[in-house]
């Protein structure tokens, strides 16, 4: 293989670049869990040798690193060079950078909205009606990630121009398994089942839930997820989407209906832990320590992926905390409908080796590779499942490819003004008492005035 061939030499020259030199993070040919033979046969496809491209997004520190450990094996296979930079001010670098016609090669969007504005801008470059094919052939939901990732172009013409990669789950309810083996209690396959368990552990004595809105500033924005994951449990998808893009109102009564279920949970004295009046108040950090107290103070936390980083220190998961699928409703047969975030890759300024990186992102070892290190979830169901580096990983891997419909987190999608301003203060009013129906006039009324 190329890499192999040229490290001596480079090491005699000490003349070769950081990136040529980067050393490869699992050996080729070396693991079973990964499907060297799609690496080989991509390898044999593309000679871009003494080609660059840059790759420009949000990762710093730690996921600087993994993806890097990505672009690595691209390099291998192709002789191209890669120069990755990030930024913590992607979302306004990028923008500039495209408007003054220094964008880089490839970008990373952790935001659909932005991407499909400067597709608007003719700044993205098409990825064709085949890559469009291959998503819906090979992503589990894949008319999900088809529509999540196509825009309206200059033209006006809706194409394909992003190819998600790395994706996060955020539907999960986390628990404690020897609380529920010492209560007796299981896991629930429905939305019926969950409120049924929330019952019982009352009647039992105890307190199902902690739930906490609590982030300063953002404080308000975990009961959001809450309520995009009701929408997508009590309304077709594409009643979603026209809520997501104000299509219909924020107090449609569908829209209210999901509000009402979140509040259900959190505003029943009884189901939380502090009563009601303790959600906006328990910082969203500090909220799943009641599942670790003796007794617990809780049995149930709804939180994406990341939670486990509040966890108390030496928190095995899968042992001392694990986590379920928030389960559809039985009666509304909607499928399994999972809520997340993630990002998207376009092609910010077109080259030969752009065009072939988002080929290699089309391979199960640009996946499998990253899924062995860690914050790495795919719908790829071609991607060894055993691949993962860790059981929980897996787990959630398994979600996203069992999923018969994915959708964005709903606030990240809305103008900021509404996602990440009225709609967070409204959660806030809801649980502190105000009816749903007037939260959701409020937060109309909101976005008519910036309409």
């Amino acid at each position: 293989m190329k890499r192999w061939t040229v490290v001596g030499a480079c090491a005699l020259a000490l003349s070769c670049s950081a990136a040529a030199a980067q050393e490869l993070k699992f050996a080729p040919g070396e693991d079973d869990r990964f499907n060297w033979q799609s690496f080989d046969d991509y390898a044999a496809e593309y000679d871009l040798s003494g080609q660059r491209m840059t790759l420009f997004g949000p990762w710093l520190g730690p996921d600087k690193d993994l993806i890097e450990s990505i672009t690595a094996y691209f390099e291998e296979a192709t002789g191209a060079e890669v120069a990755y930079s990030g930024s913590d001010s992607f979302e306004q670098q990028i923008v500039i950078d495209a408007q003054a016609g220094s964008a880089p090669n490839v970008a990373v969007f952790p935001q659909p909205g932005l991407a499909a504005n400067l597709a608007a801008q003719g700044h993205l470059t098409p990825l064709g009606e085949e890559n469009a094919d291959w998503l819906q052939e090979n992503y589990a939901a894949g008319q999900s990630w088809v529509n999540l990732s196509t825009y309206p172009g200059e033209d006006g013409e809706p194409q394909l121009f992003a190819f998600p990669y790395k994706i996060d789950v955020k539907s999960l309810v986390w628990y404690v398994p020897e609380n529920f083996e010492d209560a007796g209690y299981e896991v629930p396959e429905t939305m019926e089942d969950l409120k049924a368990l929330t019952e019982q552990i009352v009647a039992d004595g105890g307190t199902p839930w902690c739930i906490g809105l609590g982030s300063g500033g953002a404080t308000g924005w975990p009961a959001t997820d809450w309520v995009e994951d009701m929408m997508l449990r009590t309304q077709p998808p594409e009643v979603y989407d026209q809520w997501v893009t104000n299509e219909i109102p924020f107090d449609d009564e569908r829209v209210v209906a999901a509000i009402e279920e979140f509040g259900w949970f959190a505003r029943n004295d009884d189901f939380v832990d502090g009563g009601a009046e303790a959600v906006a108040s328990t910082d969203f950090r500090d909220s799943p320590n009641g599942l670790f107290s003796f007794p617990p103070k809780c049995y149930l936390h709804h939180q994406a992926s990341f939670i486990p980083s509040f966890f108390p220190e030496g928190t095995e998961l899968g042992v001392d905390a694990d986590f379920f699928y928030l389960p559809p409703y039985e009666e509304k047969d909607l499928g399994r409908p999972v809520l997340g975030a993630g990002t998207l890759f376009a092609i910010t300024s077109d080259s030969e080796p752009a065009r072939a990186f988002i080929e290699f992102l089309k391979t199960p070892i640009a996946h499998e590779l990253w899924m062995a290190q860690s914050g790495f979830l795919t719908p790829y169901t071609e991607a060894n499942p055993e691949a993962y580096a860790n059981e929980p990983l897996k787990k959630q891997g398994e979600i996203l490819t069992n999923a018969t419909t994915f959708r964005f987190d709903g606030s990240d999608l809305m103008p900021g003004r509404i996602g990440a301003g009225a709609f967070w203060t409204g959660m806030v009013d809801y649980v502190g008492g105000k009816s749903a129906e007037e939260v959701g006039a409020d937060i109309q009324r909101e976005w008519d005035a910036i309409k």
